[in-house]
């Protein structure tokens, strides 16, 4: 082989460095696709948009009488809570909340149509594909519920005070998105044995609203709950970014470790079921 052929060759390898760049721009472009798709569809966003407000409102509305009830109004402190940080704090969180895309149903469909097997000859992981577009979707969801949420907070409760909490919030958000798509896909990739996985996914959804922290942050739980909670990763996808930015980035550290220590345990239950059901589709000649 001349020399010009095999320096070729090495430059269209290239080295890790390269190859690595290559793969972060495949995935990015799926996400970018994805990113513009969701542009498309405006009408569904303006829906769950004001769905959003009107959980929202009623939400908002149910914590106004019960501080009320405390005697002194919204000048009253729940467990460090006031009534604004509790706005405040469901605005967060159902903006993450109403922010995942439903993966489960996607794979449950792509598993019963067979586009499963096309998906998996492509020259990219199947995983990494749809992390990549999960994240897309993602991300656009969320910053549009965020900007409906505030506006229905700044009107009830004026501007939120949260000094140095949206850098926290930013900080954990990634992670939040991470664990959210993990869990999600440990179920999904049940389908590869059966099919229907809808009601798995009902269950988790159920788990996240309650001792995740969606409805009522976890400080406010009795105490033998919050103790079981915290062995739970359910806290670490709503909870954590909601609870760093009310509280002005308080506990950011612990969070962030808590968070990255959830996403290798999931990464890896979601590795090994991937790989169990991959053989099993390949036995029955999906």
């Amino acid at each position: 082989m001349s020399s010009e052929i095999k320096y070729g060759i090495a430059a269209g390898r290239g080295g890790p460095i390269q190859r690595l760049a290559r793969k972060a721009a495949k995935y990015s472009a799926v996400g970018g696709i994805t990113l513009k798709q969701q542009t498309a569809y405006w009408v569904d966003f303006l829906m769950r948009s004001l769905f959003l407000l009107l959980i929202l409102y009623v939400f908002m509305q149910l914590w106004t009488a019960a501080y009320s009830g405390q005697g002194s109004g919204t000048d009253t402190v729940i467990s460090g809570f006031r009534l604004k940080d509790i706005i405040w704090y469901l605005v967060l969180t159902e903006a993450f909340t109403m922010a995942f895309p439903q993966l489960c149903t996607r794979i449950e469909e792509e598993v019963k149509s067979g586009g499963i097997a096309v998906r998996l000859l492509t020259p990219i992981s199947y995983s990494g594909y749809q992390y990549a577009s999960y994240l897309g979707e993602a991300a656009l969801r969320f910053l549009i519920n965020l900007a409906c949420g505030s506006a229905i907070g700044w009107m009830l409760v004026g501007p939120p005070e949260f000094g140095g909490g949206w850098a926290a919030m930013a900080a954990l958000g990634l992670g939040s998105f991470t664990l959210a798509f993990l869990l999600n896909l440990s179920i999904a990739l049940c389908a590869f044995w059966v099919e229907e996985t809808r009601g798995l996914e009902f269950i988790l959804q159920k788990l996240q609203f309650t001792v995740g922290g969606m409805l009522i942050p976890l400080d406010l739980m009795p105490q033998w709950l919050q103790q079981i909670c915290a062995w739970l990763p359910f806290q670490a996808v709503l909870y954590f970014p909601a609870k760093a930015a009310v509280s002005g980035g308080s506990g950011l550290g612990g969070y962030l470790l808590l968070q990255l220590t959830w996403i290798i345990l999931l990464a890896a239950l979601a590795a090994w079921i991937y790989s169990r059901g991959v053989r099993r589709l390949n036995v029955n000649g999906g």
